[in-house]
């Protein structure tokens, strides 16, 4: 008698990790994503029971996303993806036991992200000066506090204006699974915000919804519009390379640790659950420094 197929459990598992541990509505659709090329390759290989599901099965799909072009990034996180659900999958119960323990992860490449300085930094935070119109003081808004408070852009997007504390200085952050950060704002950023609030988001408010950053149609904006936001003003000011809202997340993390801020706060500012992940901007930093003194050394 044939396994039932493995996919049966795949909206089951998902269920279980949005409710029991917080997973978000972005992520879980990247485990569906993954998960659903995992079990399509099983298929195409014979079958997608319990009794296919082996360590094997799981080497050799890594090893075929290596061949497709996958970056070892997304490899990680597909692999971070099966072993989660066979964990599920064990606990359940459907199979014996959880044969992906024993897979080590793809090693990750040392690249280390991309960031503005300082000069290019203000030249795009400005951009949206043209006009001012509604659109203009929304946008240079949202520049301003993905700069001042190292948001993620689905962070911004979610803002609403009860988030905003002018008195006290802070912005009211709600970051991967539904954590919430207390994240200061500077004077500048929050004045933009002030700006927009008083000239520019009136117009294009329709249901009288609290969201900070509206859309054309007067709905909250989308992660998908934050990046849309970030692509025309970079492109506006002729900033070179890939330059994303997680760019300013990572200008903002290295520029405070360059002048003096303590790993841990900008942890805490950033809302990293694990500081090895806030570590890689002391390396952007050092990166940065050998790079002028390279150019600039006489002797280097």
């Amino acid at each position: 008698m044939a396994c039932p197929d493995l996919g049966e459990h795949l909206i089951p598992f998902l269920d279980y990790l949005q409710a029991e541990c917080g997973l978000s509505a972005n992520t879980r659709l990247a485990y569906q994503n993954d998960l659903t090329m995992f079990l399509a390759y099983l298929r195409e290989r014979g079958g997608c029971g319990s009794a296919d599901l082996q360590t094997a099965a799981i080497e050799g799909f890594l090893r075929c996303q290596r061949h497709a072009g996958y970056a070892v990034s997304s490899i990680c996180r597909e692999l971070a993806a099966v072993r989660m659900f066979c964990r599920y999958l064990a606990m359940q119960r459907i199979v014996d036991r959880d044969c992906s323990e024993s897979i080590d992860p793809p090693r990750k490449w040392n690249r280390l992200p991309t960031v503005l300085d300082p000069r290019s930094v203000a030249t795009l935070l400005d951009s949206p000066n043209a006009d001012m119109d509604a659109f203009a003081l929304r946008d240079r808004a949202l520049l301003y506090l993905l700069y001042a408070a190292g948001l993620r852009a689905s962070e911004a997007a979610s803002l609403q204006t009860t988030g905003v504390n002018f008195n006290v200085g802070v912005l009211r952050v709600i970051g991967k699974g539904s954590k919430e950060r207390v994240v200061p704002v500077a004077a500048s950023a929050l004045a933009a915000v002030r700006e927009y609030l008083d000239r520019g988001r009136a117009p294009l408010a329709r249901d009288g919804g609290d969201w900070l950053f509206l859309s054309r149609s007067g709905k909250c904006m989308s992660r998908e519009d934050v990046f849309y936001v970030m692509r025309k003003y970079s492109r506006r000011v002729a900033l070179r390379g890939k330059v994303s809202p997680h760019t300013l997340r990572h200008s903002f993390a290295t520029d405070m640790l360059s002048r003096g801020a303590d790993l841990r706060s900008v942890q805490e500012m950033l809302g990293h659950a694990d500081i090895s992940t806030t570590q890689i901007y002391t390396h952007v930093d050092a990166a940065r420094l050998k790079a002028v003194h390279k150019k600039f050394h006489p002797r280097a």
